[in-house]
């Protein structure tokens, strides 16, 4: 049942966003403070429409079932950095993300609040989701997922109570 209403809710998402296109950019020069979404509202737009292709691949599916409908095995630990490869932006798909050298890539909205409310937030959020991007940097000690990891992760520190684990807020 979960996943019949994450794959739903995504859906939903989707065809509301396809609907907003051509204001994308404009909301998101408004909601990130990055006016050049609007100065370059053509190249914004294209990015726009490459971003929700990308999201219609597994993202915002991942998003509703994983983050918001709290992945069944969080490992107690994950280690490792970023090393700014750009495969966790949706193969470098992301509207939001820069080039700023060869080979090295940089979240354009990195320090907004809102970044914490998307996929973003969370990565690496398990397993399934290093292997997802081919991360090259990230790996988890151990598979056992503890109730001190789920209290711990990125998703729980913003996760309205409701979305919270059973026996846990």
């Amino acid at each position: 049942m979960k996943k019949v209403l994450a794959q739903c809710a995504a859906h939903c998402l989707m065809v509301f966003l396809y609907f907003l296109l051509p204001l994308l950019p404009l909301l998101a020069a408004i909601i990130f403070m990055r006016w050049r979404f609007v100065q370059h509202y053509p190249d914004s737009l294209l990015r726009m429409r490459r971003h929700l292709k990308a999201m219609r691949q597994g993202p915002v599916q991942h998003f509703f079932g994983d983050v918001l409908g709290r992945a069944p095995t969080i490992p107690a630990e994950i280690r490792g950095s970023c090393v700014q490869c750009g495969n966790c932006c949706m193969e470098r798909q992301c509207a939001f993300l820069e080039q700023v050298a060869e080979d090295k890539y940089q979240c354009g909205i990195y320090t907004s609040v809102w970044r914490r409310f998307s996929n973003c937030g969370s990565y690496p959020l398990n397993q399934p989701d290093i292997d997802r991007y081919a991360c090259p940097s990230y790996y988890c000690v151990s598979e056992h997922a503890t109730e001190h990891a789920v209290e711990s992760s990125s998703v729980a520190q913003w996760a309205p109570v409701h979305f919270a684990r059973k026996g846990s807020a």
